[in-house]
C-alpha cells in the first residue's frame, strides 16, 4: 500500500510517500480502508521526537476515516463496505477499573492511533474491533476524519473535566485550532453566557465570531488577560480552555474567576510553565489536567455530530502524498478547523 513514513526523526524533509507492506489483522482486529485522515499536532511531535520508542518506519494519523475492508474471525457485528471511524484513544481489549468506568484514556492499555502503533496516513490502517464506530453518510469521510481527537478532547475538557454550567464564562484559547472550533460550539451547546476566544489574526476573529464566540482577542494586537478582564467587568471568567502551555498559562491565573477552573490538554508553546502560585490558593483555583476521552464520551459527542447540534470546520484538504505541506501549513498557523489528508 502507499503511506506517508518516516524513517528517523526531524523535520518534514524525514516524511516520505512510499510503498509499504499491507497491515496483517488479528483475529480480533478490523482493516480499515482509510479515505480521509486530518492531523493534530500530536503528528508533528512524534516526527520531530516522540520520546519513547516506536516502530519504525512510522505511519502517523490519529483520526481515520473510511470502509471496512476485512475483518479478524472472531469479529461479527462489522462488515466489508461498512463506513467507520477508528477511535483515536485505542487499546488492546484489556478490561480494567479504568476501562470500566469509562476513563479509558487513564488505562496503562490506552494508546493513540499513529502514537506508538502506526496510524492513518496510509492506504489501510488496523486496530481492534471495539475501537471500530459505524457512522452515517450524512458527513464526507473528510467531514468525518476532522471530527474524533478534537471534540472528544473539547468534550473530556468541559463537560466531563470543568462541568461547564449553564450561565458561566468561557475563554477559549486558539479559536483557528480544530480543538478550539469545537471548544467554542461546546460552549455554546452547554449554555455559557459568554464565550470569549483568543486568535492570531482578524480574519480569523471573524470567523470565530461566526463559529458562536461572543468576543474575540487578538492576541498579537492585545494582552488577552486585560482584555478579559475588561470584557467581564474585572471579575474574570469561570472556566479557561488551554491546550498552549507556558505562553497562556501565567496571564490565564490573572483572569481567572474566584472557584474558577483551567482545563489543560496539550503544550504546544512548549512543556514548562512558571506561574505565580498565590492567585492559584487565594482565589481558590483549579487545574485540571486532560487527556482525551473515553469510549462512552465519544459516543455520545458523535451522537451530537449525526443530530446535527456540532458540526466539524474543515479549513484545507490535501492529497496523502502531500502530507508535508500540509504539515507545514499547520506549523505556519495558517489554518482556521481541520486540516485533512484525501487518501
Amino acid at each position: 500500500m502507499k503511506a506517508v513514513i518516516f524513517r528517523e526523526h526531524g523535520g518534514i524533509e524525514k516524511l516520505e510517500y512510499a510503498d509499504v507492506p499491507d497491515p496483517k489483522i488479528s483475529a480480533d482486529e478490523v482493516l480499515v480502508r482509510v479515505r480521509a485522515c486530518a492531523l493534530n499536532h500530536l503528528d508533528i511531535w512524534i516526527r520531530e521526537a516522540a520520546g519513547f520508542p516506536i516502530e519504525m518506519p512510522h505511519i502517523g494519523g490519529n483520526d481515520v476515516a473510511g470502509e471496512v475492508a476485512a475483518v479478524g474471525a472472531n469479529v461479527k457485528k462489522l462488515k466489508a463496505g461498512q463506513r467507520v471511524i477508528i477511535s483515536p484513544g485505542v487499546t488492546d481489549g484489556t478490561i480494567d477499573e479504568y476501562t470500566t468506568s469509562g476513563w479509558d484514556s487513564a488505562s496503562p492499555s490506552f494508546d493513540i492511533m499513529g502514537r506508538k502503533r502506526q496510524g492513518g496516513y496510509a492506504e489501510f490502517a488496523r486496530a481492534h474491533h471495539s475501537d471500530m464506530l459505524p457512522v452515517s453518510d450524512k458527513l464526507s469521510f473528510e467531514e468525518w476524519a476532522a471530527i474524533p481527537l478534537v471534540t472528544l478532547t473539547a468534550w473530556h475538557m468541559l463537560v466531563t473535566r470543568a462541568q461547564l454550567r449553564a450561565g458561566e464564562t468561557v475563554l477559549v484559547h486558539a479559536a483557528g485550532s480544530g480543538v478550539g472550533t469545537m471548544a467554542i460550539q461546546l460552549a455554546r451547546f452547554c449554555g455559557a453566557s459568554q464565550v470569549i476566544t483568543t486568535v492570531g489574526s482578524d480574519e480569523k476573529a471573524v470567523k470565530a465570531k461566526a463559529l458562536g464566540a461572543d468576543m474575540v482577542i487578538n492576541y498579537r494586537k492585545q494582552n488577552f488577560a486585560e482584555e478579559v478582564l475588561r470584557l467581564t467587568g474585572k471579575r474574570g471568567v469561570d472556566v479557561i480552555f488551554d491546550h498552549i502551555g507556558p505562553e497562556t498559562w501565567p496571564k490565564n491565573l490573572l483572569c481567572l474567576a474566584r472557584l474558577g477552573r483551567m482545563v489543560a490538554c496539550g503544550a504546544t508553546s512548549g512543556p514548562q510553565a512558571t506561574v505565580d502560585i498565590r492567585p492559584f490558593y487565594a482565589r481558590q483555583h483549579a487545574i485540571i489536567g486532560c487527556f482525551m476521552g473515553g469510549r462512552k464520551e465519544l459516543l455520545e459527542v458523535l451522537r451530537l455530530v449525526e443530530a446535527g447540534k456540532l458540526r466539524p470546520v474543515v479549513d484545507r484538504v490535501f492529497p496523502l502524498k502531500e502530507a508535508a505541506a500540509a504539515q507545514q501549513y499547520m506549523l505556519d498557523r495558517k489554518n482556521f478547523g481541520k486540516i485533512v489528508l484525501k487518501v
